[in-house]
């Protein structure tokens, strides 16, 4: 087939709507949660094996500045994947699979998943 039509070939220029760059990001933060299980696994068996594994696991994440990044960066990924994956859902059972809709619901995705983000980060810092 010859097709005359033309090409794009340069990724740069291509801006892609609201609604792909959630669903983009929200297979980067199932991506970041199923690695971030490792660190989830390690503590959870650390804080269950010993008293002295429990405060270990505790002590890091009350004064490791990084044990906190990844906590807060874990739960923030939780909480956005959270809230598109209830997007995807409703998607997935006919509601707002127009394009306007569709761009309102990813707004509404964005903007909860924020105010989540910032309360997880309270909570963690």
């Amino acid at each position: 087939m010859n097709s005359k039509r033309p090409v794009n070939l340069d990724l740069s220029t291509i801006t892609f709507p609201l609604p792909a760059l959630t669903s983009i990001a929200h297979r980067i933060t199932g991506v970041i949660l199923f690695v971030g299980l490792i660190f989830v696994f390690w503590a959870l068996d650390a804080s269950l094996s010993s008293p002295e594994g429990f405060e270990a696991v505790r002590g890091a994440l009350e004064h490791n500045f990084l044990a906190k990044l990844v906590a807060w960066g874990l739960l923030s990924a939780l909480a956005y994947h959270f809230v598109a994956g209830i997007k995807h859902l409703l998607m997935d059972a006919g509601y707002g699979v127009d394009l306007e809709n569709a761009y309102k619901k990813s707004q509404v995705t964005v903007v909860a998943s924020a105010v989540l983000v910032v309360l997880a980060g309270v909570w963690v810092w």
